[in-house]
């Protein structure tokens, strides 16, 4: 690395020595890459800055939340206000009823929404709700899909678990792995197989609408419709993870705009504006199992916490306003065809997958349909790659299996700049 990281290098020392692995997340080790983190001190815009000051563009974007960009003013102000009137009460606030109200009224199936603090909280909840509802156990998922941390959801995710090599987790007692079945993303008769062989006893099927943690992976026509079809056959719920997805690609679900109409839906991230939030919504008589109305569990000190509440309503007032998606989506096809060049004129093999403001450049692959496709890709000429773009001030996610992030900050000067960067990495990556 070319700039001066002597304080981050320090202040991992101090990490290892307090912290398991020096960080609080795996993928924020940097091992994919060979390298150790980078320490942030502060962000602005559509720029972080390191412990030693030096500036990058970033595409992380704190995995997704950052959509305006990084503090933002207005979401600023809102988390400053309410920071005044205190941090947590432990009791209900009228904010927390409108963003359930804003939430409802943008997502068809969202009847009713239950606030949590985390995606992996969410899908846990609806992973509760399903098996209440239906009297099963077993849950389908798909290969290279991540549903956050709990024992149920830990087989053969993506994102970080396919970085480390991990298709399941130390520590998940084996009757609970059993009871997760596991099918290759965009592959509807491997779905009707498994859940023939598994007749009357799967609770639910739940997925990433656009998958985006084994890199971004659009659904191939047909798979989501066929799987609601496949749901409603075998009389499991439909269970859709937009965490990642939910009001970045349009105001609302992406499965509603592909007309999926999931039982339950999982939220998180863009709904905090940056704050640990997380949510689950659905079918009113769904939710309503959840206590105090009904006899599935769930409670949580913050669920609900007013600042995160707060963050969460400006960051979605600011993307009500005209034209926002639009340009999302400008930025991120300008990104995508500057990529598409770089790729093409450095003669390295490569393809990229984007889906409005969320793009991945797979590299030594022609195509990436599925998580089998994705673990094919070169990850050494990732690691040069993110390292070249890195000296060139680029922050990249350090995974080849993650998304990067695009939002509102970013300007035509900073895409073509983080073009330029890559096109000489390329350039030094394939003359290896």
């Amino acid at each position: 690395m070319g700039n001066s990281v002597s304080r981050s290098r320090g202040l991992f020392s101090r990490a290892l020595a307090h912290i398991p692995g020096g960080v609080n997340s795996p993928v924020r080790a940097w091992r994919a890459v060979g390298q150790e983190p980078l320490f942030i001190s502060r962000a602005a815009g559509a720029y972080v800055f390191d412990a030693d000051g030096n500036r990058f563009i970033d595409y992380v974007g704190s995995y997704g939340p950052a959509i305006l960009g990084h503090a933002n003013p207005g979401v600023a102000v809102a988390v400053a206000e309410q920071a005044e009137k205190g941090f947590s009460y432990g009791a209900p606030t009228e904010e927390e009823v409108c963003l359930a109200e804003e939430l409802s009224g943008a997502i068809s199936c969202a009847e009713k929404v239950r606030l949590v603090s985390s995606g992996t909280e969410a899908a846990m909840t609806a992973l509760r709700i399903a098996r209440a509802a239906t009297g099963r156990r077993k849950v389908l998922k798909f290969d290279g899909c991540y549903h956050g941390h709990s024992d149920a959801l830990l087989a053969r995710a993506g994102s970080g678990a396919m970085t480390f090599g991990l298709p399941d987790s130390a520590g998940v007692p084996p009757e609970l792995a059993a009871s997760t079945l596991v099918a290759p993303y965009n592959r509807l008769d491997a779905v009707e197989r498994c859940l023939n062989a598994n007749q009357g006893d799967v609770a639910a099927i739940i997925v990433e609408p656009l998958a985006a943690n084994m890199g971004v992976v659009k659904p191939q026509p047909g798979f989501l419709a066929g799987l609601r079809d496949l749901a409603d056959e075998f009389g499991a719920l439909l269970i859709c993870d937009e965490v990642i997805s939910g009001f970045r690609l349009r105001y609302g679900a992406i499965s509603d705009f592909w007309g999926v109409g999931p039982d339950l839906i999982l939220l998180g991230k863009i709904i905090g504006g940056g704050m640990p939030i997380g949510a689950v919504a659905g079918r009113a008589e769904l939710m309503d199992l959840l206590a105090p109305s009904g006899p599935v569990y769930q409670a949580g000190t913050l669920s609900g916490n007013p600042v995160c509440v707060r963050a969460g309503l400006a960051t979605l007032a600011a993307l009500r306003e005209p034209g926002v998606y639009e340009r999302l989506e400008e930025l991120g096809a300008q990104l995508e065809a500057g990529f598409r060049e770089a790729l093409a004129q450095s003669g390295v093999a490569g393809c990229i997958n984007r889906a409005g403001s969320l793009l991945t450049f797979f590299l030594g692959v022609s195509e990436v349909n599925d998580a089998g496709a994705a673990r094919q890709a070169d990850t050494s000429m990732f690691s040069r790659v993110f390292s070249a773009m890195l000296d060139a001030g680029v922050y990249l996610p350090p995974s080849q299996f993650e998304a990067l992030f695009i939002s509102l900050a970013h300007s035509e000067a900073d895409l073509a700049h983080t073009v330029e960067a890559l096109s000489a990495a390329l350039r030094v990556a394939g003359r290896r």
